[in-house]
C-alpha cells in the first residue's frame, strides 16, 4: 500500500493558542473588575465607558466569543488535522479565519464600551459585525469541509460530528436572530418585536450556550481527554447516543429563559419538556468522559492535565443538571432574575469551559513546541487556584440568589410584603458580591501561573511549525461503501450527508416553536391603547438600551402574587409590539421597571441618574452624570422613524420630515417640569430628556389600577 507523506500545519494552532490565552486574561480581568463594581459601585469613577452596565456586555463576549471561541478554534485546528491525516484544506483560509476572528473581537472591544449595541444578550455586536462573523464564520466551516473531503481516514471520528453541528447551528443561529434592519452605520432595529424577538432571542441566547460553550468543547472533550489519558473513549456507542440526541434536544430549550413571561404558555412548556430530557444525553456525555478514565485514577492524582480535565467534565454534569432542574416551573419562579442563575452558567463557564482549556493548553503547548512542560508544580498550582476560585465564586451567589427569591417573595401574616422596597432585598447580598470578587482573584491569580509555566514552556523549545506525517490515501468511495456494516457507519464515512442530517434536526424544534408565533394570531393579543412611541421616548429608548440598563433591570412583571403587589399588573404580550428589541431582562439587580411610568415625578429620575445614592441610600446603580451633560442626537429621529416604519410599526407617511417638531415640544414640557421641580439648569436638548420620556412611558398604556 502506498504512503503519501504531508505536514501538519501548527503555525495556525500556535496563533488561535496565543490568542486564546491573551484573550482569556482580557475577558476575565473584565469580568473581575466588573464584579468588583457590583459590591462597591463608585469604581466607574464617574466614566461611562467602564460602568457595570457597558462592561458586562464586554465581558460576555470576550469570554464567550474571544476566549471559548479561540480555545474551540485551537483544539479544532489540531485535531481535526490529525483525525483526518491531512493539512488543512486551505493555509490562506486558516490565516483569514484567525486574522477575521480577531479584528471582530477587537471591534467588540471597541464598540461596546462605547454604548454601541443591540440590546439582545450575547448578541450585542451591531450589524456590520455581525456580518463580519458570518462571513468568518462560512469561512471557517468550508476550510473545516473542505479538509474532510480531502481527508486520508475514512470514518469521521465522533469529534467532528460535534464540530460539524457545532459549525451548523452556529450558523442558523447567528444569522436567524441577526436579521436586523440598519439606520445608520453603528444602529439597528431588530425586525422582531416583543414577544418575538424574545422567543427568537433565547432561541439564539440559549443555543449558543448549547453550541458555542457546549458541542464544540464535547468535541475537543472526546479528542484530548482519551489523548491524555492514553486511554480509548469509554464507549463509542454512547457517544453516538450522545450526539444525535443532544443535537435534536437542545435547541428546543430556548423558552425556558421565558418562563411565567408574557410567552404563550405551550412555548412555555415545550421548552420545560424539552430541557429536561437535556438531562440523559448530557450526562451520557460527562459519563462517558469519565469512564474513559476508569483504572487510570491513580494517574488522575499526579497528572495536573487530567486534574483540569475530570472537575472540568464533573462541573459539565454539575451544569447540565441544574439547568434543567431550573427548566421547572416551580423551581424557575424562585429562580429566575436571580443570582442563582448567575451561578449557575459560571460553573460553566469557569468550570467547563475554562478548566478544559487550561488542561488542553498544558497538553497541547509542549507537542508543538517539541518539549516538556515547563513545571508540574505551577500547573498544579493553577489547578487548585481554579477550582478553589470556581467554588468562592459560585457558592456565594447560589446563597445571594436563594436569599433574593426568597425575600421578593416573603409576606407577613398580615398579608403585606415583608420587604416592599427593593433596595433591601439588595442590601443583604452585598456581603456576597465581596466574597464572589475572592473567588474571582483566586481564579484569575491562576492564569498567571499558566502564563509563566507557558511562556518558559515556549522558550525551551521551537515551534514545529510544519509538522511531519505519513498515511496511505483514502480509499475509493465505491469500496468504502461495501463496507459499511451498521448506518452509522455509512454516515461517518460521508461529511457532506453528515452534516445535511445534523441541519435538519437542528432546525426541527426551532421552526417548530417560532413559526407559529408568526402565522397563529392568537399567541400575541394586540391592545388598541398600545401606541408606538413618540419620537423623544423613541430616542430615550435608545439611550436606555445604549446604557445597558437591561443588564440590571427587568421589563416584564410576571403573574405572581408577589410581583403584582410590588410592581402594578403583570405585563401583557400586547404592551411590547412596538419593542424592538424587546427588554425583558434576565436579572434583578435592580427593581423591574415596566410599571415605572408616572410613578415619579421627572425630578425624580432627573436626580436618581445623577446621584443615585441621593435617592435610594446603599444602592449598587452607579451615577450617569454624563446624561445631564450630553446632547442628544436629534438629526438620528428622520432615519429611526423610516426605520420603524419599515417593521410596521403605524407612523403616519411622511412623519419623520416633521418628528423632530414632536421630539422638541415633548422635550421642552419636561425641562419646563424639572425648572418647576427646582432642577433650573435642565435643558431640553440633553441625554437625560429623553431618558425621562421613556422612563415616564412605560407601562402607561394600559390601565393598571393605579
Amino acid at each position: 500500500m502506498s504512503v503519501e507523506t504531508f505536514y501538519y500545519d501548527n503555525k495556525i494552532v500556535k496563533n488561535f493558542t496565543y490568542a486564546t490565552i491573551l484573550w482569556g486574561v482580557v475577558g476575565m480581568l473584565v469580568g473581575l473588575w466588573i464584579a468588583m463594581e457590583l459590591a462597591w459601585p463608585e469604581l466607574n469613577f464617574g466614566i461611562a465607558h467602564i460602568t457595570f452596565s457597558r462592561l458586562r456586555p464586554l465581558h460576555t463576549n470576550a469570554v464567550i466569543f474571544a476566549f471559548v471561541g479561540n480555545g474551540f478554534f485551537l483544539g479544532a485546528y489540531y485535531s481535526l488535522q490529525r483525525l483526518c491525516k491531512t493539512r488543512m484544506f486551505s493555509d490562506l483560509l486558516s490565516k483569514i479565519h484567525f486574522w477575521g476572528w480577531q479584528l471582530i473581537i477587537v471591534s467588540a472591544a471597541l464598540t461596546l464600551p462605547l454604548g454601541i449595541t443591540t440590546g439582545k444578550e450575547y448578541a450585542e455586536l451591531e450589524w456590520p459585525i455581525d456580518i463580519a462573523i458570518a462571513v468568518i464564520w462560512v469561512i471557517f466551516g468550508i476550510n473545516m469541509i473542505g479538509t474532510l473531503l480531502k481527508r486520508r481516514e475514512k470514518h469521521l471520528y465522533v469529534s467532528i460530528w460535534f464540530y460539524l453541528a457545532s459549525f451548523v447551528a452556529v450558523a442558523l443561529l447567528h444569522i436567524g436572530n441577526s436579521i436586523e434592519i440598519p439606520v445608520s452605520f453603528l444602529k439597528s432595529y431588530p425586525v422582531y418585536a416583543g414577544v418575538q424577538d424574545a422567543l427568537v432571542q433565547w432561541w439564539y441566547g440559549h443555543n449558543a450556550v448549547a453550541f458555542f460553550l457546549t458541542t464544540p468543547y464535547l468535541g475537543l472533550m472526546y479528542y484530548f481527554l482519551p489523548k491524555a489519558a492514553n486511554r480509548p473513549v469509554y464507549s463509542y456507542r454512547l457517544s453516538i447516543v450522545h450526539f444525535w440526541s443532544l443535537i435534536f434536544i437542545y435547541i428546543w430549550a430556548g423558552p425556558h429563559h421565558l418562563l411565567y413571561t408574557a410567552l404563550p404558555d405551550w412555548a412555555q412548556s415545550l421548552g420545560m419538556v424539552f430541557s429536561l430530557m437535556l438531562i440523559a444525553p448530557s450526562w451520557g456525555g460527562m459519563l462517558n468522559g469519565l469512564l474513559t478514565l476508569r483504572g487510570a485514577w491513580d494517574r488522575v492524582r499526579q497528572d495536573p492535565i487530567l486534574k483540569f480535565m475530570v472537575v472540568a467534565v464533573t462541573a459539565y454534569g454539575m451544569s447540565t443538571f441544574e439547568g434543567p432542574m431550573m427548566s421547572i416551573k416551580s423551581i424557575n419562579s424562585l429562580s429566575h432574575y436571580t443570582d442563582w442563575t448567575i451561578a449557575h452558567v459560571h460553573i460553566g463557564a469557569l468550570g467547563w469551559n475554562g478548566l478544559l482549556t487550561f488542561g488542553i493548553l498544558y497538553w497541547l503547548v509542549p507537542r508543538i513546541f517539541n518539549t516538556k512542560l515547563y513545571s508540574v508544580k505551577q500547573a498544579n498550582t493553577h489547578f487548585w487556584l481554579g477550582t478553589l476560585g470556581m467554588i468562592f465564586y459560585a457558592i456565594p451567589l447560589y446563597v445571594a440568589g436563594i436569599t433574593q427569591g426568597l425575600m421578593w417573595k416573603q409576606f407577613t401574616p398580615e398579608g403585606f410584603l415583608q420587604y416592599p422596597i427593593f433596595l433591601e432585598t439588595v442590601v443583604q447580598i452585598v456581603p456576597m458580591y465581596m466574597i464572589r470578587v475572592f473567588g474571582g482573584t483566586l481564579y484569575f491569580t491562576g492564569l498567571f501561573f499558566m502564563l509563566n509555566n507557558l511562556i518558559r514552556t515556549i522558550k525551551s523549545g521551537e515551534l514545529i511549525a510544519d509538522e511531519e506525517a505519513q498515511a496511505p490515501p483514502l480509499a475509493s468511495a465505491a469500496s468504502a461503501g461495501t463496507e459499511s456494516k451498521h448506518w452509522h457507519d455509512w454516515i461517518e464515512s460521508r461529511p457532506i450527508q453528515l452534516t445535511l442530517l445534523a441541519t435538519v434536526l437542528i432546525a426541527i424544534g426551532g421552526l417548530v416553536e417560532i413559526i407559529p408565533m408568526y402565522v397563529v394570531k392568537s399567541n400575541v393579543v394586540t391592545i388598541p391603547s398600545v401606541k408606538p412611541y413618540t419620537p423623544l421616548e423613541l430616542q430615550g429608548r435608545d439611550i436606555y438600551v445604549a446604557e445597558g440598563c437591561y443588564v440590571c433591570h427587568s421589563q416584564m412583571i410576571r403573574p405572581f402574587r408577589d410581583e403584582t403587589v410590588r410592581y402594578g399588573e403583570y405585563s401583557k404580550a400586547g404592551e411590547f409590539v412596538y419593542d424592538h428589541p424587546f427588554q425583558w431582562g434576565s436579572k434583578r439587580t435592580g427593581p423591574d421597571l415596566h410599571r415605572i411610568g408616572r410613578k415619579y415625578p421627572d425630578a425624580w429620575h432627573y436626580n436618581h441618574m445623577l446621584n443615585p445614592g441621593s435617592i435610594s441610600p446603599g444602592t449598587l446603580m452607579p451615577p450617569f452624570p454624563w446624561l445631564i451633560s450630553e446632547d442628544l442626537d436629534i438629526e438620528s429621529t428622520p432615519a429611526k422613524i423610516r426605520a420603524m416604519q419599515k417593521l410596521g410599526v403605524p407612523y403616519p407617511e411622511g412623519y419623520a420630515g416633521i418628528a423632530n417638531e414632536d421630539l422638541r415640544k415633548q422635550a421642552e414640557a419636561i425641562a419646563a417640569n424639572l425648572k418647576e421641580q427646582d432642577i433650573p439648569e435642565a435643558v431640553w436638548n440633553k441625554k437625560i430628556i429623553a431618558l425621562i420620556a421613556y422612563l415616564q412611558r412605560l407601562g402607561t398604556d394600559i390601565k393598571t389600577g393605579f
